[in-house]
């Protein structure tokens, strides 16, 4: 039988089979990664697996094998720094919420999201949320942030949870597919989950007063069909994203506005740090790529703690 992976918690599974039975599975004792990944977690939400009945009455199964993953979103493991640890498999875009009060999402954080999207060729779309909370100096920096990753090619929403319209807005953009929600805890993902499915009834918390950083809500990811074919993957808050399997010299071709600047420098094995006549760098200077991005480019290259 096979079936698609709704919720992981770990060592049991949540399944919804190709006729709409939802059962719990289990691994069998030997099995084999995708593609030799080495991952902290061997199956993720979103995969599809072929499995067997265990317990027809408690409704358990074993999960025999994965099917081949069209793609899937990575991070570095944080209980091993060697491991990758699966987000989600199989989805159609990864949407990040993203704040700049309460708490402040740093563009580093944003573009390493950017630059693991890019690198699984998954589209991304950047929200920024809590619209409602900044003054005027807020909003004008917000649209400036939003111009940018338009410019590169990315679609960037500036949103309150608690707007109406802005809400549509999201659920247009979900309709018809499978979308990753991703981001650091207390910027309002589980907020804007229930606003555009109330029926979930997601947990939420409060900003901590002392740190102004969010409370963690969602524990396990989740997947969840709103509507006929278009499905939501919640995740828990990520609190740093450590970039996995890329090399320091390709990471240049996960920055789109990069790559067409390609074959310009004078040395053909350009870093992009240092070298006389280097295209990206007199792109940078004259405005043409902005300096936050170049900057997020150089501390993945230099492998800078630069993750949060």
């Amino acid at each position: 039988m096979k079936g698609l992976v709704m919720r992981s918690t770990g060592a049991f599974y949540e399944l919804q089979a190709t006729e709409g039975k939802i059962y719990t599975g289990r691994l069998r004792g030997k099995f084999k990664q995708d593609g030799g990944l080495k991952s902290s977690n061997p199956i993720a939400v979103g995969d599809y697996v072929e499995f067997e009945i265990e317990d027809t009455a408690q409704k358990m199964v074993i999960i025999n094998q994965i099917i081949p993953r069209e793609n899937y979103l990575i991070r570095q493991s944080t209980h091993k720094k060697t491991d990758a640890h699966i987000i989600a498999a199989n989805i159609d875009q990864a949407l990040l919420i993203a704040t700049l009060v309460m708490p402040r999402t740093s563009l580093g954080f944003i573009d390493r999201f950017l630059v693991s999207a890019e690198a699984f060729r998954i589209p991304a779309v950047v929200v920024f949320n809590k619209k409602d909370l900044l003054g005027q100096e807020g909003l004008d920096f917000q649209q400036e942030l939003i111009e940018m990753y338009e410019k590169i090619g990315y679609a960037a929403y500036a949103i309150s949870a608690f707007d109406v319209a802005d809400i549509k807005k999201l659920n247009e953009l979900l309709e018809g597919k499978k979308t990753l929600v991703s981001g650091h805890s207390g910027v309002g993902k589980s907020t804007i989950v229930n606003q555009i499915a109330p029926n979930l009834l997601l947990a939420t918390n409060d900003i901590s007063d002392s740190s102004l950083k969010g409370k963690h809500t969602t524990t396990f990811a989740e997947m969840f069909e709103i509507r006929p074919n278009t499905y939501l993957i919640d995740t828990p808050g990520i609190k740093e994203l450590g970039l996995m399997n890329m090399e320091s010299e390709e990471i240049n071709h996960f920055f789109p506005e990069m790559r067409s600047l390609f074959g310009q420098c004078k040395y053909y094995n350009c870093t992009h740090q240092h070298e006389p006549n280097c295209a990206i760098i007199r792109a940078v200077e004259s405005g043409e790529i902005a300096q936050s991005r170049y900057e997020s480019y150089l501390s993945m290259v230099l492998g800078e703690d630069n993750r949060r």
